[in-house]
């Protein structure tokens, strides 16, 4: 910890805590979901299935499963830490995890439009829901977290 730490979380708006709970419990419901779905093999692996579109269906679950513990964990683990200590790399993270819920339950949709609904396509709703409100708070307060940048860089202006 740095020695700002206090003032930075002294000054941390109500809604910027609220997004990195939000993110820390996106982050823990990813594991946990992905978890179950290796421990009780819910989804046979794709070389198992005999028909194309279950081959593909299943193999775009565990596609969506290995980019998960690529970039969505260690995205939401950079954003609640980061938005807790009001970092500009945990704003980074916050945005780009935002951007990931979008594109992911687009895709899920998509699939589930043509093989019914998925569990995972109901319990990520409220974090994609959630993340359109993130991006436009975190994009308004984004100033909040260039601070350290002009701090430690004077040859960037506020201008």
């Amino acid at each position: 910890m740095t020695g700002d730490s206090p003032q930075r979380a002294s000054r941390r708006p109500f809604a910027i805590s609220v997004i990195a709970i939000i993110n820390a419990i996106g982050l823990v419901v990813t594991i946990a979901f992905w978890l179950l779905v290796l421990l009780k093999p819910a989804v046979p692996l794709p070389g198992s299935l005999a028909s194309l579109p279950e081959r593909a269906s299943a193999a775009t679950t565990y596609g969506f499963m290995i980019g998960d513990f690529l970039w969505s964990v260690p995205l939401l683990l950079l954003a609640a830490v980061g938005l807790w200590r009001m970092r500009f790399f945990g704003w980074a993270a916050a945005q780009m995890a935002n951007a990931l819920w979008v594109y992911s339950l687009t895709v899920i949709w998509l699939r589930d439009a043509y093989i019914g609904a998925s569990p995972g396509g109901v319990l990520f709703l409220p974090f994609a829901l959630a993340s359109f409100w993130a991006g436009y708070v975190l994009w308004k307060r984004r100033t909040l977290f260039l601070i350290e940048t002009r701090v430690n860089n004077p040859s960037i202006s506020s201008t």
